[in-house]
């Protein structure tokens, strides 16, 4: 990204703690969440690069969720896959063995799925 280009000292250059994400209409995630806003912990200092957008989207990759206050990608999906979800926040953060967070829920239930069809994801 052009803004990290000059940053020669990584020292407290890294995106931490909970930032918004709205999930577009039509996609898993808005499924899966079952809300348009969300609030997911970050902990990294790379970004989605915004130039390859158009060009991962053609290429059938979806951008499911947007930091519509910095315009970055926290969510990525391939619609024709039976369950692909990429985020750029880290769900593990906010998931406990009897509260698992609704990704880990979703994505185990998928697989679930599949097996009893049996088919593997």
């Amino acid at each position: 990204m052009e803004s990290q280009k000059q940053v020669k000292k990584k020292g407290g250059t890294m995106r931490l703690g909970a930032y918004p994400c709205s999930l577009l209409d039509g996609t898993m995630s808005r499924r899966i969440y079952g809300q348009q806003g969300i609030l997911e912990r970050h902990r990294h200092r790379y970004e989605f690069n915004n130039d390859y957008r158009d060009i991962v989207e053609g290429h059938g990759m979806k951008v499911a969720g947007i930091n519509s206050d910095q315009d970055l990608v926290e969510m990525v999906e391939i619609p024709e896959h039976p369950w692909f979800v990429g985020c750029q926040f880290h769900p593990e953060f906010r998931s406990r063995p009897m509260a698992p967070h609704p990704l880990f829920e979703s994505f185990i239930g998928a697989c679930l799925k599949k097996k009893e069809e049996g088919n593997d994801i």
